[in-house]
């Protein structure tokens, strides 16, 4: 669930090769996409869709993109992007206040995924036929799985957190824990923590999880 900004899911996937970004007519497809995806399921958006609320034809649809899926990689890119930006620096402040750390990257994972939920249930239903989606989702778990990892183990190199089973394994629950909980939350697939509640609910269990309390010392 951490992040430092140095890793992130490879962001020209999902266009054609040598394309300059930032192109209106590519960013026109994005926001078409973003917008349908709030309307209906991935499945019920075809080319001709993108195309037309883009303002092109399908051939200058096939310019920018190779496929659906390679739009809904972009936006999936820019979610991680806008994630990581939202916690950038916040690993130097762990040693300070480790309560507030935690607190702030789910509340900045909470908000981005809030704000982008049916892109994220797009990448749901699409992980089930596209390998590239479901090795995007794979990507976006090891990044925060490894950030989690690296905090664990400082936390317990300096005497805050406990020994105990191992950091990835833990960090590996911890991140699957947060990716069914968020998901339920947001997309109302209940039973489901009411999003006023979640990220203290999540908070306290990664606190008890990680140094056997729900208030860790800090040792600033």
């Amino acid at each position: 669930m951490t992040h430092d900004g140095t890793a992130t899911p490879r962001s020209s996937r999902g266009r054609r090769a040598a394309r300059p970004t930032g192109d209106d007519r590519e960013l026109d497809i994005l926001a078409t996409a973003a917008k349908l995806l709030q309307e209906r399921a991935l499945g019920e958006i075809s080319i001709d869709d993108l195309a037309r609320g883009a303002g092109i034809s399908r051939p200058t649809f096939y310019f920018y993109f190779r496929s659906k899926d390679a739009v809904l990689l972009t936006l999936l890119d820019r979610v991680t992007e806008e994630i990581g930006e939202a916690v950038a620096g916040e690993f130097d402040r762990l040693r300070e206040d480790p309560v507030r750390y935690w607190r702030e990257c789910l509340v900045a994972t909470h908000t981005t995924y809030g704000a982008h939920r049916s892109v994220l249930a797009a990448a749901v239903e699409a992980g089930r036929t596209s390998a590239e989606v479901r090795r995007w989702r794979s990507d976006m778990k090891e990044i925060w799985i490894t950030r989690t990892t690296l905090a664990i183990e400082a936390e317990r190199a300096r005497g805050t957190a406990p020994p105990g089973p191992r950091a990835r394994d833990l960090a590996i629950a911890l991140n699957a824990m947060n990716d069914s909980v968020f998901y339920a939350t947001l997309t109302g697939d209940e039973p489901a923590v009411p999003a006023s509640d979640v990220v203290e609910t999540l908070l306290h269990i990664w606190l008890t999880t990680i140094y056997q309390t729900a208030r860790p010392t800090s040792t600033a």
